[in-house]
């Protein structure tokens, strides 16, 4: 017999197919240590489910306080700290970086050669604070392990090494050629750590601070912060690595983890550890123009404008990005001010609506907002890279298939 009640115009008995087929599909066979899913619509929580554990090595079951690390959905949060700044008059997106950053003037990109003996040749167009925005910047990442500027950004540990400072990470930069011209190509990049540094930069506040006081306590996320207190280990989840066989390694186990120490460096792109109500609460202010329980953090023209897709003529992002990245669906798919966007449901494969933005992180948790539908879904599991299971495409699939 069919389940005729409705939460929020969700069906349940419909949502327990995120319940079944996490189990039966990654838990049971090991290939997901445990998973966390909340769904909600119009503001209401219509399905919450912990599953599988938080730490095998010690048979700790994943609880709804479990602390996970989010590693890129940081980005969102830095990135509307950064906007919250826009709307003081701080600063204008068109502004060039190196009005902040001396030392970024005159940009060179990378023609050919092995760090620290690179051959350059001019950038054809100057950074602005909106290329950091849209990875627009000709910035990389260590991890992607494409070409020879990322290699140097590995050599010298510029992925977020937490003996790193934020200030080492800019200075650095400014001596290493960008990928391409500015605006020209989209890569995956440290372009929210530098967001991160401006923010401290223009507020003249450390960036721990400023995101407690303009966003973390506002939105009542006590356990969001940059690394994990004495009182939060007993929640602090395990995170694993992939390994071929569809088999779990322990990557890093919460009693050794860095994050129990505070590093030096406060990640803007990748630093933040969390629970699913927390980000709930930030994700719920996105889904309601900017505001949770009276409590305003963006204003609701301003994340209109975050969330319109700004890469050039409407492209989507296979159209436009010269790197391989696994935080964001494909075709039909554009990039905002921090937030993927999506431009084309046909062309994504995916069931949505257009105007659905959201983000993930490299321990495969994800997270996204639909306005038109008021709906916002965040998953949280710790399983290194987030590219090994089409975890978030299913879930896409099994949420919206609950809509009644």
């Amino acid at each position: 017999m069919t389940d005729t009640r409705q939460i929020a115009g969700l069906a349940p008995d419909r949502l327990l197919n995120i319940e079944r087929h996490l189990d039966r599909r990654y838990i049971q066979p090991g290939k997901l240590p445990g998973a966390l899913t909340l769904v909600a619509r119009r503001g209401e929580v219509a399905y919450v489910k912990p599953q599988g554990l938080m730490d095998v090595e010690r048979n700790k079951p994943v609880c709804r306080d479990t602390i996970f690390r989010i590693y890129s959905m940081t980005k969102p949060i830095t990135s509307i700290a950064m906007m919250q700044l826009y709307e003081q008059g701080r600063f204008l997106l068109d502004d060039p970086v190196h009005k902040y950053i001396p030392a970024w003037k005159n940009r060179r990109v990378y023609k050919s050669g092995v760090y620290p003996h690179f051959l350059t040749v001019p950038a054809t167009s100057t950074m602005t604070i909106r290329d950091l925005f849209t990875h627009m910047s000709g910035l990389t990442y260590g991890f992607m392990n494409r070409t020879n500027v990322d290699a140097a950004y590995r050599e010298l540990g510029l992925d977020g090494s937490r003996d790193l400072t934020m200030e080492a990470l800019v200075n650095q930069l400014a001596e290493l050629p960008l990928e391409f011209s500015p605006g020209t190509a989209w890569n995956y990049s440290v372009s929210t750590d530098v967001l991160g540094y401006l923010v401290q930069l223009l507020a003249d506040q450390s960036f721990d601070e400023y995101l407690r006081e303009n966003i973390l306590d506002p939105l009542d996320m006590p356990d969001t912060g940059f690394h994990v207190r004495d009182n939060q280990l007993d929640r602090f989840a395990a995170c694993y690595q992939f390994q071929p066989g569809d088999q779990l390694k322990l990557q890093d186990d919460p009693e050794t983890s860095p994050f129990r120490r505070e590093g030096r460096f406060l990640s803007g792109g990748g630093g933040l550890v969390s629970t699913i109500d927390d980000y709930f609460h930030f994700a719920q202010a996105l889904c309601q123009g900017g505001e949770f329980r009276g409590r305003r953090i963006i204003g609701r023209k301003t994340l209109e404008f975050m969330r319109s897709n700004h890469l050039p003529g409407n492209q989507d992002l296979p159209s436009f990005a010269v790197g391989s990245f696994s935080e964001a669906p494909y075709a039909g798919t554009g990039f905002g001010l921090g937030f993927s966007v999506k431009t084309d449901v046909a062309k994504s494969h995916a069931n949505g609506s257009v105007g659905e933005y959201g983000w993930g992180g490299l321990a495969s948790t994800s997270f996204f907002v639909d306005p038109v539908e008021e709906l916002v879904m965040i998953f949280m599991t710790q399983l290194i890279p987030s590219s090994t299971y089409p975890i978030r495409q299913e879930l896409r699939a099994m949420v919206n298939g609950a809509l009644v």
